[in-house]
């Protein structure tokens, strides 16, 4: 699954559209400077939200590998937020193309989202949540078998998923 990212909310709103019987099959990736730099932090995200780390200052070839084969290979679902950051003023800014790196040339179905009220709930500069609707949009599943596995077809699935994440209003 990829979606905009403006709240902390995200992860949750999406994990809870999933499927029960999904339970321990379903990784969040997770900024690793934010979420595993201390170990309180750390337990939380790996005990209760099942999240993977990925330091985003240096994602290597290595990491996005072992997270390619666990699409791939093992079959599991990741909760990714391609923009690599949590938006600050609600708007998205361009996916990177770390998403294309995942999943180029490979069947694997992603699953685009689009998140609406997170921002307003609980921005990344608010302390303490506030009630807001929340609305969660998905659309179809997409794959990109026939793009390269290179900087081209990273790109290109990059801006790809972003538009379909944007057409889903």
């Amino acid at each position: 699954m990829v979606s905009n990212h403006s709240s902390h909310l995200d992860t949750l709103v999406l994990a809870a559209a999933l499927p029960l019987r999904w339970n321990g099959h379903v990784f969040p990736v997770a900024a690793g400077d934010t979420f595993f730099n201390r170990p309180e932090t750390a337990w939380f995200a790996a005990n209760f939200l099942n999240a993977l780390p990925l330091w985003r200052s240096r994602a290597s070839a290595h990491a996005l590998a072992e997270l390619r084969e666990r699409v791939i290979v093992a079959e599991e679902v990741l909760i990714l937020f391609p923009e690599g950051t949590r938006s600050r003023d609600g708007k998205m800014v361009p996916f990177k193309s770390g998403i294309g790196r995942l999943v180029a040339g490979s069947p694997v179905q992603i699953v685009p989202a689009k998140i609406q009220g997170a921002f307003e709930a609980y921005a990344a500069d608010r302390k303490v949540p506030r009630p807001h609707p929340i609305t969660l949009r998905l659309g179809p599943a997409l794959s990109f078998p026939d793009l390269s596995d290179d900087r081209e077809g990273w790109n290109a699935i990059a801006r790809d998923l972003k538009t379909a994440v944007e057409l889903l209003d």
